[in-house]
């Protein structure tokens, strides 16, 4: 898949990635509607982050969901 584009169906893989990554329990509260176009590119970034890594510290999965709430539409 073609991460450069913008596009609903690429954000929602990335989303659908990152969630399942970090097995995120209450996944069904991040949705590829609360994201604004404008942020796909930190949005990607931060997918590839998350992507390279296998585990994560409680405190990097907060930093993660932090950033994520902060590249949500306001």
């Amino acid at each position: 898949m073609n991460l450069d584009s913008k596009s609903v169906e690429n954000a929602e893989f990335m989303i659908n990635e990152i969630k399942e990554r970090l097995r995120i329990v209450n996944a069904g509260a991040i949705k590829v509607s609360h994201f604004d176009e404008e942020m796909y590119e930190e949005l990607r970034d931060l997918h590839t982050m998350v992507m390279k890594r296998e585990t994560f510290s409680p405190s990097e999965m907060q930093a993660i969901a932090e950033e994520l709430s902060n590249l949500r539409k306001v």
